[in-house]
């Protein structure tokens, strides 16, 4: 059963978001076989960035920790709160699971 990892950046961190995007969105295109899904929390006109959502697929609680403590955006210092919560599908890729 898959992780949710849901992140809130710091406040007054966008700098550090954008400098660091880059190596953030290589790491998960190196991991993105452990990826169901990733993407950032954004404000509804498209802009800024706020923190993020990922789905790592693992049934290994630490595997799903230490892939956040390893993230760029982490080891930079981005984030206020990582929060790591197991999550079962019950709907994904359009189809009922439960």
């Amino acid at each position: 059963m898959p992780y949710a990892i849901q992140t809130l950046d710091k406040p007054g961190a966008a700098d550090i978001r954008a400098r660091t995007r880059p190596a953030h969105l290589e790491y998960l295109t190196t991991h993105q076989h452990l990826l169901l899904a990733a993407g950032a929390l954004i404000d509804d006109d498209g802009t800024g960035g706020s923190g993020g959502i990922l789905i790592v697929d693992t049934d290994d609680r630490a595997e799903a920790e230490r892939f956040i403590a390893e993230d760029p955006f982490t080891l930079a210092g981005l984030f206020e709160k990582v929060t790591v919560t197991r999550w079962r599908k019950a709907f994904f890729d359009g189809q009922r699971l439960v």
